[in-house]
């Protein structure tokens, strides 16, 4: 039976790379006249056959699968970057609303399957239109950057963070309690709160309200984020009537 000629030549490419490999010196030019047999003897062409039109040809096929190859390496791996991009913030090194929303999908689905449940929680930042106001865009920039290295660097690699929008984060908590997401939500909060970041030489503060939600059989998407907003707002109306009093 005879062997396809791709297949032949994906073969040759390798001899002729284990030929290459085998020798540093004068190697080159040794394999250039040797791959051109070893593709004819294993797509079974006739040595008589064999003609120097015909070994330039093996020699160009063999090019041109190289050439092939490398090219799909590069497709792949702007694929992966492009894929990447899709599903990060434009400004921060955090996953968008879109991918945030699978993420809180997938938990769902795990807490559906395995009863394995998760948590929601769901941050938004306090006085970030001040920084805005007083220290320009720029400082609001450095605010938001400041708050997801925080969550980023305080969670496991299996927690998610987003930005939801604007000044509002979403993370989610992978096999955790309603009573350990709120136990971690407050020392995230205290992690941004207590930790200054720095713009145009200035230590500046800012702190975040944060509202949790279980993940847990019967919820879908849409009411786990509402709810977790929901929550987030009032404990944001529960300190500003604290601080007020």
């Amino acid at each position: 039976m005879r062997i396809r000629p791709f297949d032949a030549l994906n073969k040759m490419k390798s001899t002729g790379d284990a030929s290459k490999a085998s020798s540093a010196s004068g190697s080159s030019a040794t394999a250039s006249m040797s791959a051109p047999r070893d593709a004819a003897q294993i797509m079974g062409v006739p040595e008589n056959e064999l003609t120097p039109n015909v070994q330039r040809a093996l020699l160009g096929l063999m090019g041109e699968v190289d050439q092939l190859r490398k090219d799909t390496e590069r497709l792949r791996s702007r694929v992966r970057e492009l894929e990447s991009l899709a599903d990060h913030d434009v400004l921060l090194p955090v996953l968008n609303r879109r991918a945030f929303v699978r993420e809180v999908s997938r938990a769902l689905a795990l807490a559906e399957r395995h009863e394995a449940p998760s948590a929601l929680v769901y941050f938004d930042l306090n006085g970030f239109k001040d920084i805005n106001d007083s220290y320009g865009h720029a400082a609001g920039d450095a605010a938001l950057h400041h708050v997801a290295a925080t969550l980023t660097a305080n969670l496991r690699e299996t927690d998610s963070v987003g930005r939801l929008g604007g000044d509002e984060f979403g993370v989610v908590l992978t096999l955790t309690t309603v009573s350990q997401a709120e136990y971690k939500a407050s020392d995230l909060a205290d992690a941004i709160e207590n930790t200054a970041f720095m713009h145009d030489g200035r230590e500046l503060h800012i702190n975040a309200a944060w509202g949790v939600h279980p993940l847990q059989p019967g919820v879908n998407v849409d009411a786990a984020m509402a709810q977790a907003d929901a929550a987030m707002y009032a404990r944001k109306q529960e300190l500003k009537t604290a601080a007020a009093g």
